[in-house]
């Protein structure tokens, strides 16, 4: 049901003010438009603190990539030479912008911009949580799945506490936003108006790719949609009638009035326009999904939206045979030169080797162009940039030459935001399989995330029965970013 036929529902069905009231503002959510209403930004806030955090809050958005199913980090970030050799990582480590900075030769692009980037070597879980499902629900919130109170993502809770600067689009969004563990997404115990607006899973390298349901209804032209909203204005919403709380029907308004403006604002399509970007702009992302992917990302937080999250995996193609699941989940052949569905292959089918071209080429090259082009733009000063995973790898090959889930040890990177660049935060071991100095947890993440935009974790946020929760209650902010 679209928001107009939703409209002109009530008024011809003639429904109260009292029952409209009494369903509140959560009701409108998922009143098609493909969920946007349960994403948009500027809803009224009860109980969102205004005071910063104890550092000042450098950031005014963030972006993060998640590349999702566990990044091997003694491939990438973290390369192990002295491991042994019969596991130990093919690809070599490498020289970088910054002296003494060593990532392996799969981030060859990606190290000629070290020198902006923080790299945490030393991320593990303290909880056992090496299931994507859990492992992703992690990263998101910052908080272990499966406490007594669900934890919002942290997008949802930047959503709910700083709105956005972007009035024509959400506070929080993912792109693409529904691949495998997209689902793992979470409001919480917050209002659904603050979950992620995810822009699906379409290939974004297809020409014809757009975001759908951006768009008025075939056959109701801009005057007609104005017409039907003067309609809905006649149910003559007031603010506190019949006892209805005053946020509730605030926010109920604020929903349609942000509608309108997201379906009617040129710029809102604008956004997400990758074909008005210049040709040399996509060749240095990479013309591939992934690459436009995180083109769209940097074009987001250029409008001004608060909290972008890149979830991506390439699809398959005619290229990728058997390329069903594109994600780091390898454990089957990792260093194979195409697919890993190879003899004897267990859990790795439908993945292909992690240095191919749809692996850590597309990330290497994807990745250094949106560092440049943030950067060039004047855009990483005031944009944290969070590459992060679920998880990492085993330190050792199984018996199919894969490599399985491991939380004991992984990396992570940052950007941006006045960070200092051109580091290595923490260490593990020879093999990469235990930390052995500074080690931090996705608590630690999402208290940093916080603290770089200013959000005051010593105010809590609520749950619907007065419930005090407390952000990244046992996380610390890493120091070496401040």
């Amino acid at each position: 049901m679209s928001i107009l036929s939703a409209s002109e529902s009530l008024l011809r069905d003639g429904i109260t003010r009292r029952c409209l009231l009494g369903q509140g503002a959560r009701s409108f959510v998922g009143m098609g438009l493909g969920g946007i209403l349960s994403a948009l930004p500027g809803v009224p806030v009860l109980g969102a603190g205004s005071k910063h955090g104890k550092h000042f809050g450098r950031a005014k958005n963030v972006l993060v990539i998640l590349e999702q199913g566990g990044l091997s980090h003694m491939d990438t970030w973290d390369p192990k030479p002295n491991a042994p050799a019969e596991h130990r990582s093919i690809y070599k480590p490498i020289a970088t912008k910054v002296a003494g900075m060593q990532f392996t030769e799969l981030l060859a692009k990606t190290a000629k911009v070290a020198d902006k980037l923080a790299v945490v070597r030393s991320m593990y879980h303290k909880v056992k949580t090496d299931d994507h499902p859990k492992g992703t629900q992690y990263i998101l919130s910052g908080e272990v799945p499966g406490g007594p109170v669900e934890m919002p993502d942290i997008g949802s809770v930047v959503a709910f506490r700083s709105g956005s600067r972007c009035k024509y689009l959400p506070p929080y969004i993912m792109v693409p936003g529904n691949d495998e563990q997209a689902p793992m997404t979470r409001t919480g115990f917050l209002p659904p108006s603050f979950a992620a607006f995810k822009t699906t899973g379409q290939d974004l390298s297809d020409p014809n790719w757009k975001v759908p349901n951006l768009s008025l209804t075939t056959g109701i032209d801009e005057r007609r949609y104005r017409d039907r909203r003067d309609l809905l204005s006649n149910l003559d919403i007031g603010l506190a009638t019949d006892g209805a709380p005053v946020a509730e029907a605030e926010a109920m308004k604020t929903f349609y009035d942000q509608a309108e403006n997201l379906l009617t604002n040129p710029k809102t399509m604008g956004s997400f326009d990758i074909k008005s970007e210049p040709d040399a702009v996509r060749d240095r992302y990479g013309r591939g999904h992934r690459g436009q992917c995180y083109l769209v990302g940097r074009k987001l937080i250029e409008s001004g939206v608060r909290f972008v999250t890149v979830d991506v995996r390439e699809p398959q193609t005619s290229k990728t045979p058997g390329g069903s699941n594109l994600n780091w989940d390898h454990h089957d052949y990792i260093y194979s030169s195409g697919t890993c569905n190879l003899a004897g292959a267990q859990g790795g089918v439908g993945r292909y080797g992690i240095g191919t071209w749809w692996m850590m080429g597309s990330t290497d090259q994807a990745f250094s162009a949106l560092i440049e082009d943030l950067d060039q733009r004047g855009l990483l000063k005031e944009t944290l940039v969070c590459f992060v995973t679920e998880f990492g790898r085993t330190p050792r090959l199984n018996k199919t030459k894969g490599r399985d889930h491991w939380a004991n040890a992984y990396s992570i990177a940052f950007a941006g935001a006045g960070i200092p660049g051109g580091q290595i935060i923490g260490e593990t071991d020879s093999e990469g399989g235990y930390v052995t100095e500074r080690p931090y947890t996705p608590e630690d993440y999402a208290a940093t995330v916080y603290e770089f935009l200013g959000i005051d974790r010593e105010k809590p946020l609520h749950t619907p029965d007065g419930r005090p929760i407390f952000l990244a209650k046992k996380g610390e902010v890493i120091k070496e970013l401040i």
